[in-house]
Protein backbone atom coordinates (compact mmCIF):
# COMPACT_ATOMS: atom_id res chain seq x y z
CA UNK A 1 0.00 0.00 0.00
CA UNK A 2 1.08 3.59 -0.71
CA UNK A 3 1.82 6.34 1.60
CA UNK A 4 -1.84 7.59 2.13
CA UNK A 5 -3.26 10.33 -0.04
CA UNK A 6 -5.26 13.06 1.72
CA UNK A 7 -7.73 13.16 -0.67
CA UNK A 8 -9.13 10.50 -3.07
CA UNK A 9 -11.56 11.73 -5.76
CA UNK A 10 -13.69 9.15 -7.09
CA UNK A 11 -14.81 10.11 -10.40
CA UNK A 12 -13.24 12.71 -13.37
CA UNK A 13 -15.83 14.83 -14.74
CA UNK A 14 -16.08 18.41 -14.47
CA UNK A 15 -16.83 18.35 -10.72
CA UNK A 16 -14.06 16.01 -9.49
CA UNK A 17 -11.23 17.72 -11.89
CA UNK A 18 -12.67 20.97 -10.07
CA UNK A 19 -12.33 19.69 -6.64
CA UNK A 20 -8.81 18.90 -7.51
CA UNK A 21 -7.51 21.65 -9.27
CA UNK A 22 -8.04 23.75 -5.94
CA UNK A 23 -7.31 20.91 -3.56
CA UNK A 24 -4.19 20.78 -5.75
CA UNK A 25 -3.99 24.48 -5.15
CA UNK A 26 -4.12 24.17 -1.20
CA UNK A 27 -1.14 21.79 -1.19
CA UNK A 28 -3.36 18.60 -0.57
CA UNK A 29 -2.11 15.10 -2.16
CA UNK A 30 -4.91 14.23 -4.54
CA UNK A 31 -5.39 10.73 -6.50
CA UNK A 32 -8.08 11.00 -8.62
CA UNK A 33 -9.49 7.75 -9.95
CA UNK A 34 -11.63 8.02 -13.40
CA UNK A 35 -13.24 5.15 -15.71
CA UNK A 36 -13.30 7.43 -18.60
CA UNK A 37 -17.03 6.54 -19.39
CA UNK A 38 -18.74 9.91 -19.33
CA UNK A 39 -22.46 10.11 -19.07
CA UNK A 40 -22.20 13.46 -22.00
CA UNK A 41 -20.30 11.17 -24.22
CA UNK A 42 -22.41 11.02 -27.10
CA UNK A 43 -22.56 15.14 -26.78
CA UNK A 44 -20.83 17.11 -29.47
CA UNK A 45 -20.63 20.26 -27.63
CA UNK A 46 -21.44 21.60 -24.07
CA UNK A 47 -22.98 24.87 -23.65
CA UNK A 48 -23.41 27.57 -20.88
CA UNK A 49 -19.88 27.21 -19.56
CA UNK A 50 -18.43 30.39 -19.10
CA UNK A 51 -15.00 31.27 -21.59
CA UNK A 52 -16.41 27.31 -22.78
CA UNK A 53 -19.39 27.43 -24.57
CA UNK A 54 -19.86 24.98 -27.46
CA UNK A 55 -16.53 23.47 -26.52
CA UNK A 56 -16.97 19.54 -26.46
CA UNK A 57 -17.01 17.92 -23.50
CA UNK A 58 -13.94 15.12 -24.13
CA UNK A 59 -12.13 18.63 -24.75
CA UNK A 60 -13.09 20.32 -22.02
CA UNK A 61 -11.64 17.24 -19.80
CA UNK A 62 -8.53 17.22 -22.09
CA UNK A 63 -7.91 20.82 -21.07
CA UNK A 64 -8.24 20.70 -17.39
CA UNK A 65 -6.27 17.50 -17.09
CA UNK A 66 -3.66 19.94 -18.98
CA UNK A 67 -3.84 22.49 -16.49
CA UNK A 68 -3.71 19.99 -13.42
CA UNK A 69 -0.31 18.24 -14.75
CA UNK A 70 0.83 21.43 -13.45
CA UNK A 71 0.47 20.19 -9.94
CA UNK A 72 2.68 17.29 -8.75
CA UNK A 73 0.91 16.97 -5.52
CA UNK A 74 -2.37 15.77 -7.82
CA UNK A 75 -2.52 12.54 -9.61
CA UNK A 76 -4.61 11.02 -11.98
CA UNK A 77 -5.33 7.20 -12.82
CA UNK A 78 -7.33 6.68 -16.01
CA UNK A 79 -9.67 4.48 -17.37
CA UNK A 80 -9.31 2.01 -14.31
CA UNK A 81 -12.40 2.29 -11.84
CA UNK A 82 -12.56 2.23 -7.54
CA UNK A 83 -13.56 -1.48 -7.22
CA UNK A 84 -14.19 -1.06 -3.09
CA UNK A 85 -13.93 1.19 -0.58
CA UNK A 86 -13.88 0.64 2.92
CA UNK A 87 -13.72 2.62 6.23
CA UNK A 88 -10.07 2.40 7.82
CA UNK A 89 -8.57 4.00 10.70
CA UNK A 90 -7.64 7.60 9.86
CA UNK A 91 -9.50 7.42 7.03
CA UNK A 92 -10.56 4.70 3.78
CA UNK A 93 -8.94 2.41 1.87
CA UNK A 94 -9.82 1.98 -1.62
CA UNK A 95 -8.96 -0.50 -4.12
CA UNK A 96 -8.60 0.78 -7.63
CA UNK A 97 -7.81 -1.15 -11.39
CA UNK A 98 -9.61 -3.72 -12.96
CA UNK A 99 -11.87 -7.28 -12.26
CA UNK A 100 -8.75 -8.88 -13.22
CA UNK A 101 -5.96 -6.29 -10.95
CA UNK A 102 -6.19 -4.06 -8.55
CA UNK A 103 -4.37 -2.28 -6.45
CA UNK A 104 -4.65 -1.16 -2.63
CA UNK A 105 -4.67 2.89 -1.56
CA UNK A 106 -6.06 4.63 1.20
CA UNK A 107 -6.84 8.52 2.25
CA UNK A 108 -7.86 10.04 4.78
CA UNK A 109 -11.18 11.83 3.19
CA UNK A 110 -13.37 10.84 0.04
CA UNK A 111 -15.49 12.49 -2.30
CA UNK A 112 -17.41 10.97 -4.60
CA UNK A 113 -17.95 12.25 -7.94
CA UNK A 114 -19.50 9.86 -9.81
CA UNK A 115 -21.74 11.25 -11.80
CA UNK A 116 -24.72 8.95 -12.84
CA UNK A 117 -25.36 6.17 -15.35
CA UNK A 118 -28.78 6.55 -17.78
CA UNK A 119 -30.49 4.58 -19.74
CA UNK A 120 -32.25 5.98 -22.55
CA UNK A 121 -35.80 5.20 -23.67
CA UNK A 122 -36.86 1.66 -25.28
CA UNK A 123 -36.84 3.24 -28.64
CA UNK A 124 -35.60 1.84 -31.55
CA UNK A 125 -32.42 3.64 -33.75
CA UNK A 126 -32.49 6.53 -30.41
CA UNK A 127 -28.95 6.22 -30.32
CA UNK A 128 -28.19 7.14 -33.56
CA UNK A 129 -29.51 10.82 -32.68
CA UNK A 130 -28.68 11.45 -29.35
CA UNK A 131 -26.13 14.03 -28.72
CA UNK A 132 -26.97 15.22 -32.54
CA UNK A 133 -30.27 16.25 -32.35
CA UNK A 134 -32.12 14.47 -29.59
CA UNK A 135 -30.90 16.09 -26.02
CA UNK A 136 -31.32 15.56 -22.48
CA UNK A 137 -30.63 18.94 -20.90
CA UNK A 138 -33.45 21.92 -22.09
CA UNK A 139 -30.67 24.53 -20.45
CA UNK A 140 -27.91 23.02 -22.13
CA UNK A 141 -29.07 22.40 -25.80
CA UNK A 142 -32.73 24.04 -26.29
CA UNK A 143 -31.09 27.51 -28.19
CA UNK A 144 -30.24 25.58 -30.59
CA UNK A 145 -33.26 24.22 -31.41
CA UNK A 146 -35.08 27.18 -30.65
CA UNK A 147 -38.13 28.09 -32.41
CA UNK A 148 -37.92 24.52 -34.70
CA UNK A 149 -40.75 21.58 -34.42
CA UNK A 150 -39.58 19.71 -31.39
CA UNK A 151 -40.46 16.60 -29.96
CA UNK A 152 -40.46 15.22 -26.14
CA UNK A 153 -39.53 11.71 -26.03
CA UNK A 154 -40.28 10.13 -22.40
CA UNK A 155 -41.50 7.72 -19.82
CA UNK A 156 -40.85 9.29 -16.92
CA UNK A 157 -43.98 10.41 -14.32
CA UNK A 158 -42.53 14.15 -15.07
CA UNK A 159 -42.54 14.18 -18.70
CA UNK A 160 -45.59 17.09 -17.97
CA UNK A 161 -43.37 19.30 -16.27
CA UNK A 162 -40.18 19.02 -18.70
CA UNK A 163 -43.00 19.36 -21.25
CA UNK A 164 -43.72 22.81 -19.76
CA UNK A 165 -40.10 23.92 -20.03
CA UNK A 166 -39.11 22.88 -23.33
CA UNK A 167 -42.30 24.60 -24.30
CA UNK A 168 -40.15 27.87 -23.71
CA UNK A 169 -37.92 27.56 -26.49
CA UNK A 170 -40.75 26.44 -29.02
CA UNK A 171 -44.64 26.91 -29.90
CA UNK A 172 -44.42 23.62 -31.81
CA UNK A 173 -44.30 20.63 -29.13
CA UNK A 174 -45.07 17.00 -29.00
CA UNK A 175 -44.72 14.78 -26.07
CA UNK A 176 -44.40 11.02 -27.11
CA UNK A 177 -45.26 8.94 -24.23
CA UNK A 178 -43.73 5.63 -26.32
CA UNK A 179 -47.48 3.79 -24.94
CA UNK A 180 -46.61 4.36 -21.21
CA UNK A 181 -49.14 6.25 -19.25
CA UNK A 182 -47.05 8.66 -17.44
CA UNK A 183 -49.26 11.90 -18.40
CA UNK A 184 -52.63 12.13 -16.43
CA UNK A 185 -55.71 13.40 -18.26
CA UNK A 186 -55.76 16.50 -16.57
CA UNK A 187 -51.71 17.25 -17.35
CA UNK A 188 -52.54 16.37 -21.03
CA UNK A 189 -55.71 18.50 -21.12
CA UNK A 190 -52.97 21.49 -19.47
CA UNK A 191 -50.65 20.88 -22.29
CA UNK A 192 -53.01 20.68 -24.96
CA UNK A 193 -54.51 24.21 -24.02
CA UNK A 194 -50.98 25.44 -24.33
CA UNK A 195 -50.63 24.13 -27.51
CA UNK A 196 -48.90 21.04 -26.77
CA UNK A 197 -50.25 17.61 -28.38
CA UNK A 198 -49.60 14.15 -26.29
CA UNK A 199 -49.42 11.40 -28.16
CA UNK A 200 -49.12 7.85 -26.88
CA UNK A 201 -48.69 5.18 -29.42
CA UNK A 202 -45.55 3.14 -28.95
CA UNK A 203 -43.08 4.41 -31.23
CA UNK A 204 -41.89 2.20 -33.94
CA UNK A 205 -38.95 4.47 -35.90
CA UNK A 206 -37.27 7.54 -35.35
CA UNK A 207 -36.78 9.04 -39.37
CA UNK A 208 -33.71 10.98 -40.52
CA UNK A 209 -30.02 11.10 -41.67
CA UNK A 210 -26.66 11.40 -40.25
CA UNK A 211 -28.34 12.20 -37.31
CA UNK A 212 -30.83 14.47 -37.81
CA UNK A 213 -33.86 13.55 -36.60
CA UNK A 214 -36.98 14.31 -39.29
CA UNK A 215 -39.97 12.38 -38.50
CA UNK A 216 -41.27 10.01 -35.80
CA UNK A 217 -43.23 7.51 -36.57
CA UNK A 218 -45.74 5.25 -34.14
CA UNK A 219 -47.25 1.83 -33.98
CA UNK A 220 -50.70 3.19 -35.56
CA UNK A 221 -48.81 4.42 -38.74
CA UNK A 222 -49.27 8.06 -37.63
CA UNK A 223 -45.60 10.39 -38.86
CA UNK A 224 -45.41 12.91 -37.26
CA UNK A 225 -42.38 15.52 -38.74
CA UNK A 226 -40.09 17.26 -36.37
CA UNK A 227 -37.02 18.96 -36.19
CA UNK A 228 -35.40 17.58 -33.34
CA UNK A 229 -36.12 17.78 -29.46
CA UNK A 230 -35.42 16.32 -25.99
CA UNK A 231 -35.48 12.55 -24.26
CA UNK A 232 -35.83 11.99 -20.26
CA UNK A 233 -33.34 9.73 -19.43
CA UNK A 234 -33.56 7.26 -16.39
CA UNK A 235 -30.80 8.57 -14.09
CA UNK A 236 -29.13 5.83 -11.24
CA UNK A 237 -26.03 6.33 -9.02
CA UNK A 238 -23.39 3.30 -9.17
CA UNK A 239 -22.25 3.01 -5.86
CA UNK A 240 -21.96 -0.74 -5.31
CA UNK A 241 -18.28 -0.20 -4.44
CA UNK A 242 -19.01 1.07 -0.93
CA UNK A 243 -18.24 -1.98 0.79
CA UNK A 244 -19.45 -2.51 4.40
CA UNK A 245 -21.10 1.05 4.68
CA UNK A 246 -23.60 3.34 3.03
CA UNK A 247 -24.40 7.17 3.09
CA UNK A 248 -27.67 8.33 2.80
CA UNK A 249 -29.66 8.79 -0.34
CA UNK A 250 -32.85 10.74 -1.58
CA UNK A 251 -35.88 8.54 -3.33
CA UNK A 252 -33.83 9.00 -6.76
CA UNK A 253 -31.18 7.24 -5.11
CA UNK A 254 -28.84 10.49 -5.35
CA UNK A 255 -26.33 10.71 -2.50
CA UNK A 256 -27.76 13.20 0.68
CA UNK A 257 -25.43 16.21 1.30
CA UNK A 258 -25.30 18.95 3.76
CA UNK A 259 -25.00 22.41 1.69
CA UNK A 260 -21.04 22.18 2.13
CA UNK A 261 -20.95 18.87 0.46
CA UNK A 262 -20.42 16.66 3.34
CA UNK A 263 -22.29 13.26 3.59
CA UNK A 264 -23.74 11.82 6.60
CA UNK A 265 -20.65 9.77 6.68
CA UNK A 266 -17.25 11.41 8.63
CA UNK A 267 -15.11 11.86 5.70
CA UNK A 268 -16.96 11.02 3.24
CA UNK A 269 -18.06 14.06 0.88
CA UNK A 270 -20.31 14.20 -2.65
CA UNK A 271 -19.96 16.86 -5.19
CA UNK A 272 -21.78 16.77 -9.22
CA UNK A 273 -24.68 14.59 -10.71
CA UNK A 274 -24.32 11.77 -7.73
CA UNK A 275 -25.55 14.25 -5.20
CA UNK A 276 -28.82 15.24 -4.48
CA UNK A 277 -30.85 17.17 -6.81
CA UNK A 278 -29.17 15.47 -9.02
CA UNK A 279 -28.41 15.72 -13.03
CA UNK A 280 -26.89 19.48 -13.37
CA UNK A 281 -24.94 21.67 -15.86
CA UNK A 282 -21.69 21.12 -16.09
CA UNK A 283 -20.44 24.39 -14.54
CA UNK A 284 -22.90 23.78 -12.08
CA UNK A 285 -20.93 20.32 -11.55
CA UNK A 286 -17.10 22.61 -11.47
CA UNK A 287 -18.60 24.87 -8.78
CA UNK A 288 -19.52 22.05 -6.32
CA UNK A 289 -16.44 20.46 -7.06
CA UNK A 290 -14.49 23.78 -6.28
CA UNK A 291 -16.67 24.42 -3.22
CA UNK A 292 -16.23 21.11 -1.49
CA UNK A 293 -12.33 21.14 -2.03
CA UNK A 294 -12.82 24.23 -0.24
CA UNK A 295 -14.79 22.53 2.38
CA UNK A 296 -12.17 19.54 2.92
CA UNK A 297 -9.71 21.90 3.61
CA UNK A 298 -11.41 23.91 6.38
CA UNK A 299 -12.90 20.21 7.70
CA UNK A 300 -9.23 19.36 8.23
CA UNK A 301 -7.83 21.60 9.87
CA UNK A 302 -10.78 22.14 11.92
CA UNK A 303 -12.21 25.85 10.43
CA UNK A 304 -15.98 26.12 11.02
CA UNK A 305 -17.79 26.63 7.74
CA UNK A 306 -21.46 26.33 7.09
CA UNK A 307 -23.71 23.96 7.03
Amino acid sequence: MTEPYDVLIVGGGPAGLSAALNLGRSLVRVLVVDADRPRNAATLNSHGFLTRDGVPPHELRKIARQELAAYPNVAIRSRVKVTSLTQSLGGFTAGIGRTTSTETVSARSVLLATGLRETLPDVPNLRGFYGMSLFSCAACDAWELRGRRMALVGESADLADRARLIGRWTESLTVFTNGSDVVTTAEEAELAAAGVNVLRHPIVELVGERGRLEAIRLSDGALIEVEGGFVRPEWETDLSFLDGFAASVDRHGHLVTDRSGRTDVPGLYAAGDAAAPGPQQLIVAAGAGARVAAVIVHDTIGVATAH
